[in-house]
C-alpha cells in the first residue's frame, strides 16, 4: 500500500497473509514500513497499518507479526505506539 498526495509518495507499507510460518497459523506479516522524513509523526504510518490490518482482517487472519532489529529504535517505538508487542517467537542465527 503506498500513501500518497497527488504525485507525491508519503509513504508505503508492505505485507502478506502466511500460513506455514514456525507452524503457526495464518497471519499476516509485515515486511516493511516508510513514511517521509519530514512528516513522521503525522499519522501516515498509523493510516497505513490500519489500512493494511482492515486488508488482513478481511482475509480472515486476526493476528500481525512484524520482525526487526533489536537496535532499531525508531521502528520499534512506531509499532509499539500502534499496540504491538514481543510474540511467542524467538529468532536464532549462525554464521555459516
Amino acid at each position: 500500500m503506498v500513501a500518497c498526495d497527488g504525485d507525491t509518495v508519503l509513504g508505503f507499507i508492505i505485507g502478506e497473509v502466511r500460513a506455514w510460518e514456525f507452524g503457526s497459523p495464518p497471519c499476516g506479516w509485515i515486511f516493511a514500513v516508510g513514511v517521509r522524513n519530514n512528516i513522521r509523526q503525522g499519522g501516515v504510518g498509523h493510516t497505513l497499518l490500519e489500512a493494511l490490518n482492515d486488508r488482513l482482517r478481511k482475509a480472515g487472519v486476526s493476528k500481525v507479526r512484524t520482525m526487526l532489529a533489536r537496535d532499531d529504535t525508531l521502528i520499534m517505538s512506531f509499532f509499539r505506539s500502534q499496540g504491538m508487542m514481543a510474540g511467542p517467537f524467538i529468532q536464532f542465527e549462525k554464521d555459516l
